[in-house]
């Protein structure tokens, strides 16, 4: 088992699993679906569904073998380079990056106009707040939905889906004439947003079977780069639409680039093809190499999970978002819904999270670990240190917000860097040891530490931003079942959510009602400490070494 930049997945047998081309498996055009064979004899065969070198050696694509083109992620013949190159070209490439930072944007650009809409509607900063926690409760169960979906009904038409969601919840936020409506919009929102990345994961793992080539890294690095720069920029669009149109541009400005992403997705996306559900061609027998082997068990997208799961994790978050006064009996039916959602899912023949599948593939499970622990730490000091440069540093958010720009630009840096990078394991070491190290930074700030100190503690813990984004984004793409990329993406960002709302929960109970040098301190105490259990998680897990990346082959190694 290897990694993105590094050979091919494989089965414990040697079998070439991850990027198996079968005949039918992407309508990419009229051509395409006239001649189903056009693209395996384009690629080559040894046996079904098995890629060869384009250099006609009869090894197959990935394979390892000295020479191949499973040396690196970019070598191999230039022709077979250059024809990945074009697969994985604007075209393809411009929805999905356009789709893919609906989500992120809106999770930031509201931070700047929530004043703005507390006085317009008269409720306080506790009830502007839900308006964040809504589309983050509604994006970490739409995320692993939408993946699912993807999965079964193609990725894109739920990206097409998802961009007409977004129209309407902007068309419903610009009009809203009650704070209600205004959160029913973010909820809407966060199930729109919360297509485009499982099914961007799902069309590129389609695209790389297709042409018989894994998806180049730096692929996978642009959508992380799009996630992170338009999070950064986010706060600052947000401030200048409220200030020259008004707070409702902030929900308006979705209509026109939703339509922007929906256009591109219908004239540029691969069609899907006719039996999406079953991850294979028609020609194909069997369960996909690397899947669960229970995703074609049933047509239904397990209503009854996705509810259990939605309940658990609302209750679960109402807690967390009050640890300075925690409401312990809201553990009970927590406790009590997560019992039953696994009983159900262990039950169901096509569940809506697959245990049986991630019991089994524990190199998965141990990425959505870290990158959850990781986005913990990175939103702690993301909204702790923002609010700490306001309220305890004197600075306007205006200029709180200059202050985070070195850390905003760092992060897209090495989400370059890492998207460049050919290995897995180096990057996430990286960005585990800067987690831990800009924390303990962190901890010598004061209230009269120069704009220098700030500047480049901001700037320090931008590099695990964007190495964390792009080696966990990598690890899910080489380490998920071959048929179900947007099942395994979906439960990749509610891990982040998770973290970003047990830091709010972090941040309100140590600031307290203001935020102060303490404050500040106890937080990057929490970062060195979950720092340090990264780094050494990153260093144990045998399947991000060279050459033994899992693919979603359901062992747990």
């Amino acid at each position: 088992m290897t990694g993105i930049g590094g050979s091919s997945p494989t089965r414990p047998d040697g079998a070439a699993t991850a990027h198996a081309p079968a005949p039918s498996v992407l309508a990419a055009g009229p051509s395409a679906v006239a001649a189903p064979e056009t693209a395996a004899a384009a690629a080559g065969r040894t046996g079904p569904g098995r890629p060869t070198d384009p250099r006609g050696s009869g090894v197959p694509s990935g394979s390892g073998e000295p020479g191949g083109s499973g040396d690196s992620g970019d070598s191999g013949d230039s022709s077979g380079s250059s024809g990945s190159d074009r697969a994985f070209g604007a075209r393809l490439m411009t929805p999905l990056l356009l789709g893919s930072l609906l989500n992120p944007i809106n999770s930031t650009m509201i931070a700047t106009a929530l004043v703005a809409i507390g006085q317009d509607f008269h409720v306080g900063a506790a009830e502007t707040a839900s308006l964040i926690s809504a589309m983050y409760l509604s994006s970490a169960v739409g995320q692993p939905s939408m993946g699912r979906l993807a999965d079964r009904v193609g990725p894109r038409r739920v990206f097409a889906a998802g961009a007409l969601t977004v129209c309407a919840a902007g068309l419903i936020g610009t009009l809203a004439p009650t704070f209600g409506l205004l959160i029913v919009s973010r909820v809407v929102l966060g199930i729109g947003t919360a297509a485009a990345y499982p099914a961007a994961m799902a069309i590129l793992r389609a695209e790389s079977r297709r042409v018989g080539r894994p998806a180049p890294r730096y692929v996978l690095g642009r959508l992380s780069l799009a996630a992170l720069g338009s999070a950064a920029i986010g706060p600052t669009l947000g401030g200048l639409l409220a200030a020259t149109a008004g707070w409702r541009a902030v929900f308006a400005v979705n209509i026109p680039l939703a339509l922007l992403a929906l256009l591109g997705a219908l004239a540029w996306l691969p069609a899907d093809r006719k039996n999406a559900g079953a991850g294979r061609s028609d020609s194909d027998s069997g369960p996909a190499p690397g899947s669960s082997g229970r995703a074609g068990a049933s047509g239904s997208l397990d209503p009854l999970g996705i509810a259990l799961f939605a309940a658990t994790l609302t209750c679960a978050m109402f807690f967390l978002l009050r640890l300075e006064d925690p409401q312990w009996l809201l553990l009970a039916p927590t406790g009590v819904l997560a019992g039953v959602l696994v009983w159900w899912q262990l039950r169901h023949p096509a569940p809506f999270l697959d245990l049986r599948m991630l019991a089994r593939n524990g190199a998965l499970v141990r990425t959505y670990l870290r990158h959850g622990l990781a986005y913990l730490v990175i939103y702690c000091v993301l909204y702790g240190f923002s609010q700490w440069l306001e309220e305890a540093h004197g600075f306007s958010s205006f200029h709180a917000g200059l202050v985070m720009l070195p850390m905003s630009g760092a992060a897209a840096f090495c989400s370059i860097a890492g998207a460049r990078t050919k290995g897995i394991r180096a990057p996430l070491t990286v960005a585990a040891a800067c987690l831990a190290v800009g924390s303990a930074v962190f901890q010598l700030l004061q209230g009269t530490s120069p704009l220098v100190a700030l500047l480049c503690a901001g700037a320090l813990f931008g590099i695990p931003q964007g190495l964390a984004a792009t080696g966990n984004q990598a690890a899910v793409y080489a380490q998920a079942p071959a048929d179900g990329v947007g099942s395994a993406a979906g439960p990749q960002r509610t891990a982040q959510y998770l973290g970003a709302i047990i830091a709010s929960g972090l941040i309100g109970l140590l600031y307290g009602e203001r935020a102060s040098d303490s404050g500040l301190h106890a937080i990057a105490l929490i970062g060195v400490v979950l720092g340090l259990l990264l780094l050494a998680l990153t260093l144990a897990d045998r399947s991000l070494r060279a050459g033994a990346t899992g693919t979603g082959t359901g062992t747990g190694d």
